[in-house]
């Protein structure tokens, strides 16, 4: 039956009208990921009107196409200027701009393109053969299970900075309190506003994000007169001559050494990511971050401690987790009626405009609309892979772009982006502030991507903190009474602390001390 709907599907996809349709949603989606400030989101947003002349099945298609493939462009502004062009691309600059930098630009953006097509094809599988069993597994998870799994990646945060964990934690510390400003999530209580209707509505993470990465690195630019965008040809900076440098040469597959060398990231990540996208709220982002982290746990040590230096490894487990939690996100959208993640709340709308509600019995009752999203879903990222060729050769000529020019550019987008999110203009004065402050903050080694972290995942870890405790009457251990919370608990603390222990730090110094651990190597 699945293989019979799953052709089905195919069959409409391949309609000349519906086959058109993909195409601009393909571009769409890239467009917008590619573009500093834009996102998928904001382009599904902009399109649901269309989808009123459309039937349910092309429309809804159009935007699942779409957020797919912005989840991936994302990837190619973060490599190529330093600038997230989605949430979901935070954790691909922190290597994929240094590997630009060293002169290995078309293997960063290889690298992006070969692992977010396999993550999200892993993805879609996954949810096609499985959904109704994740959905299960997700209904099971209540909001302690929740708070863990975000207090996890809160821990793992601890392992990303600029080899200095304790300035690393001091950042998502930072970041978690600007999580706060605004109103209280369940009693409607204005936190830090001072006054200002601009705070009473928080801090968006958009601004901030354009700020601390874009914003920053103009500046960083602009002192240093050095080049923003290094070299393509795969042969020049260090680590140039890698076994990646045949991406683009012959046939637009990939070569198999990407198989042999990603192997336990691909496989690992693409079924992790795919889980964190089931978690109702977590989203694409979440998913990134927990590649990377997990990342760097699943390659050899000589490796690891180049992560944050430029490794085509640290490209490719956040950029598989992302895309295969794009695809995990549709769990709970369709299965339960509840989005995974920002962009599948539009596309919830979308369904409610055209009078569907998901749900348990929408695969069915609307098999042929279900069936149409997940053969929509496989094509994308199929098509990713096979535009693998054309897209490294095409932005990789952005290197030919005058230096200022690039630089204006970037800005102007930047500023757009940080105004487009809320049309408030107090968001461009947000960017520009954080900007300053990012570019300070990395002259003195502070490393601004937990920051970040903190800022995304503290909105969504405080509701299920604050539910659980108000469920259990203020009573703490219902955290550790639920063995899956509990589980993720434990494990919280001690990804937390064995990092902070083994730091070279006068604190790290004392404990190892005490625990008999002064022989451990730095």
């Amino acid at each position: 039956m699945v293989i019979e709907n799953l052709a089905a599907g195919f069959g409409n996809i391949l309609t000349p009208f519906n086959m058109l349709l993909f195409m601009v949603a393909i571009t769409l989606g890239m467009l917008s990921g590619a573009i500093p400030g834009m996102n998928g989101t904001m382009t599904v947003v902009l399109m649901i009107p269309v989808t009123y002349a459309l039937n349910p099945v092309s429309g809804i298609m159009m935007l699942a196409v779409i957020y797919a493939g912005a989840v991936y462009a994302g990837s190619i502004s973060a490599i190529l200027f330093k600038v997230p062009g989605a949430p979901e691309a935070i954790m691909t600059t922190l290597d994929g701009y240094p590997m630009n930098q060293n002169g290995q630009l078309r293997e960063a953006i290889s690298t992006a393109v070969f692992a977010s097509a396999f993550g999200g094809i892993v993805g879609t599988v996954i949810l096609i053969l499985f959904s109704p069993t994740l959905a299960e597994f997700a209904i099971q998870l209540s909001d302690p299970e929740f708070f863990a799994v975000i207090l996890l990646g809160l821990g793992l945060v601890s392992t990303i900075g600029a080899g200095n964990v304790t300035k690393a934690t001091m950042m998502m510390s930072f970041g978690l309190f600007l999580g706060v400003f605004g109103f209280d999530p369940l009693t409607g209580t204005a936190r830090f506003t001072f006054g200002s209707n601009y705070l009473a509505s928080g801090i968006d993470f958009i601004p901030v994000i354009l700020g601390v990465f874009a914003f920053s690195e103009v500046l960083k630019q602009v002192q240093s007169g050095g080049s923003l965008v290094g070299g393509g040809d795969g042969e020049g900076g260090e680590g140039g001559g890698s076994d990646l440098s045949e991406a683009t040469s012959g046939s637009m597959f990939p070569p198999f050494s990407y198989f042999k060398r990603f192997s336990r990231i691909l496989g690992f990540n693409s079924v992790m990511g795919t889980l964190i996208g089931v978690l109702p709220g977590a989203g694409a982002t979440t998913g990134a971050l927990f590649g990377y982290t997990f990342g760097q746990r699943l390659v050899p040590k000589d490796v690891r401690e180049k992560f944050g230096t430029g490794v085509p490894e640290g490209v490719a487990a956040p950029e598989t987790a992302n895309n295969a939690a794009c695809s995990g996100a549709f769990v709970p959208l369709l299965t339960l009626g509840i989005p995974g993640s920002a962009t599948t709340a539009v596309i919830l709308a979308a369904f409610i405009l055209h009078g569907i509600r998901p749900g348990p019995a929408l695969i069915s009752t609307q098999g042929d609309l279900v069936y149409t999203i997940f053969a929509a879903l496989l094509m994308a990222n199929v098509a990713i892979l096979l535009l693998n060729k054309p897209i490294v050769k095409l932005f990789i000529q952005v290197r030919h772009v005058p230096r200022e020019l690039l630089l204006t550019l970037i800005m102007v987008f930047t500023i757009v982006g940080a105004f487009a999110t809320r049309n408030i203009m107090a968001d461009v004065w947000t960017m520009f502030i954080f900007g300053i402050g990012g570019y300070y903050l990395e002259k003195y080694n502070y490393s601004v991507a937990p920051m970040v972290i903190g800022l995304v995942l503290g909105p969504l870890a405080e509701p299920s903190l604050r539910r659980s405790l108000t469920k259990a009457q203020g009573d703490w251990m219902v955290f550790l009474e639920r063995p899956i919370s509990a589980v993720l608990i434990v494990l919280s603390v001690f990804v937390f602390f064995i990092p902070l222990i083994m730091d070279s730090t006068q604190f790290g110094d004392r404990i190892r001390e005490r625990l008999g651990l002064t022989e451990v190597q730095q």
